[in-house]
C-alpha cells in the first residue's frame, strides 16, 4: 500500500481514499477471528496517529533490568525516544535491582521515567516468572489512575523504526520472530498436561513472544493476574512450564484471543537478520551471550 500524506484540520481529516482491493498479498493481515495483524504497508501512519492523538492518551511502558541486563537500559531508552510512540504521552516504569546503574537519558516532552527497585534473583527463570506479579501490582496500585494503555517489553531490545499508535488495542500480542512461518506442531508450547500452560498437540493459533505484549489496563491486568495465578499453582505442584511466563502467556492468548496482533517487525531477531516479509525492523532483540548475561545457565 502506498502511504501518502494525511492533512489534519480542526474539524476533519483529509487523506487519499483507501482501497478495499489493493494491499499486501505476501502476508496475512487478519486472523481467523477477524483481529488485524499489523505489517508495514497495512496502515497509514499519519492517519492512525491523527486519530489516536485526539484521545489525549497516556501509554505506560514497563521493562525489567536485573543483574547484567542493566547494560541494555541506555540503548533501549534512547532508541525508544527516537521511535516509540513519538508524539504521545509515555511513562516508562523500569524495574531494577541496581537503581544506581540507571543512566541519565534525555526524555522528550510528555515523556517520563520512574525507577522501581526490586529484589535481586539468582535464576533468570525466577525473574521471568516474577514479572507477572510485579506487573499486576503496578497496574492495580498505580496505573489505574495514570494510564490508558500499557506495553510490557523486554529491556534487551533496540528500536530501529516507528512503533506507533497502530500498535494500540484492547489486547495485543506479538507474533514470535522465530515461529511466524512454522507449523503449530513445531511451536515450543508447554506439552505436559500437568502444567496449566498445557496446549495439546494439534491446537494453537500463533506462537506469541513473551518479550512484548500490551493492551488496555483492564485487559492486561486480567492477563497478568491469570498468568501469575497459574504460575503459582504450577509451582505448588512442582512443575515449571517450559518457557515460564511465555508458556502461560501463550495459553492465555489461546483462550482469550488478542484483539490485535503485531507482526514480527515489532520484535525481530536482530537488525542484521533478513526475511522477505520484513520490510522494516521496528524493535529487535540485541545479540548477546546468554551464558554471560544471565545469572544461571
Amino acid at each position: 500500500m502506498e502511504i501518502k500524506t494525511c492533512v489534519s484540520t480542526a474539524y476533519r481529516l483529509v487523506y487519499n481514499q483507501p482501497s478495499a482491493l489493493v494491499g499486501r498479498t505476501d502476508v496475512a493481515s487478519v486472523t481467523p477471528w477477524s483481529a488485524p495483524i499489523i505489517w508495514e504497508g497495512t496502515f497509514d501512519p499519519t492517519l492512525i496517529d491523527s486519530i489516536y492523538k485526539q484521545q489525549n492518551l497516556t501509554i505506560a511502558t514497563t521493562v525489567f533490568a536485573l543483574g547484567k541486563y542493566t547494560r541494555f537500559i541506555k540503548d533501549f531508552l534512547e532508541s525508544a525516544e527516537q521511535h516509540y510512540l513519538v508524539g504521545f504521552r509515555v511513562h516508562y516504569y523500569l524495574f531494577t535491582d541496581q537503581p544506581e546503574s540507571v543512566p541519565e537519558v534525555k526524555m522528550g516532552e510528555n515523556r517520563s521515567l520512574t525507577v522501581l527497585t526490586v529484589q535481586s534473583l539468582n535464576r533468570w527463570q525466577d525473574i521471568s516468572m516474577n514479572r507477572m506479579e510485579k506487573l499486576e501490582k503496578l497496574i492495580e496500585n498505580e496505573l489505574v489512575r495514570e494510564a490508558d494503555y500499557i506495553f510490557c517489553l523486554d529491556i534487551d531490545g533496540k528500536f530501529y523504526g516507528r512503533w506507533g499508535a497502530e500498535s494500540l488495542g484492547r489486547l495485543v500480542g506479538v507474533i514470535h520472530p522465530w515461529f511466524y512461518n512454522f507449523q503449530r506442531n513445531q511451536f515450543t508450547y508447554e506439552r505436559r498436561p500437568e502444567s496449566l500452560a498445557y496446549i495439546p498437540a494439534g491446537e494453537g493459533d500463533y506462537y506469541y513472544a513473551g518479550a512484548a505484549f500490551g493492551g488496555t489496563l483492564e485487559d492486561v491486568l486480567n492477563l497478568t493476574k491469570t498468568c501469575r495465578e497459574h504460575l503459582n499453582i504450577d509451582a505448588a505442584n512442582s512443575i515449571e512450564a517450559l518457557w515460564q511466563e511465555e508458556s502461560h502467556l501463550n495459553k492465555y492468548f489461546l483462550l482469550n484471543k488478542p484483539s490485535k496482533l503485531l507482526s514480527p517487525e515489532y520484535m525481530w531477531r536482530g537488525i542484521n537478520i533478513g526475511a522477505a516479509q520484513i520490510k522494516i525492523v521496528r524493535l529487535a532483540n540485541v545479540p548477546k551471550n546468554y551464558a554471560e548475561v544471565r545469572p544461571n545457565p
